[in-house]
């Protein structure tokens, strides 16, 4: 079954446009790692400066390994600042993680 980490970052509302940017430009090695399944970057609409980036792997061996990989390395190094400010526009993180227990969605190709 397949597992979600969900990175909750706290972004004051002048950094907001600065993360999704860096989100829109971020090198896309997520997408070719070995048991990923699904991304998503969720903007708070009310009541939080939380945002989500939910993401959908196989297996915690999958996130561990991409996690572990430079990959992961440089996207984080990337983010933090070559948009012209080595500051991190998030001022607080954490990971959630959860087992899928049930899903529903459009079907999936074989």
């Amino acid at each position: 079954m397949s597992v979600v980490k969900i990175n909750v970052l706290t972004v004051p509302p002048e950094q907001r446009e600065v993360l999704e940017q860096r989100f829109a430009h971020r090198a896309g090695a997520v997408e070719n790692s070995d048991g990923f399944e699904w991304f998503e970057l969720l903007r708070p609409v009310e009541g939080t400066d939380d945002y989500l980036v939910y993401t959908r792997w196989r297996s915690e061996e999958d996130f561990q390994s991409w996690q572990g990989g430079q990959d992961f390395a440089r996207g984080h190094a990337q983010a933090a600042g070559d948009r012209g400010s080595a500051r991190p526009a998030a001022t607080g993180s954490q990971i959630w993680s959860f087992d899928v227990v049930q899903s529903t969605g459009p079907a999936q190709e074989s």
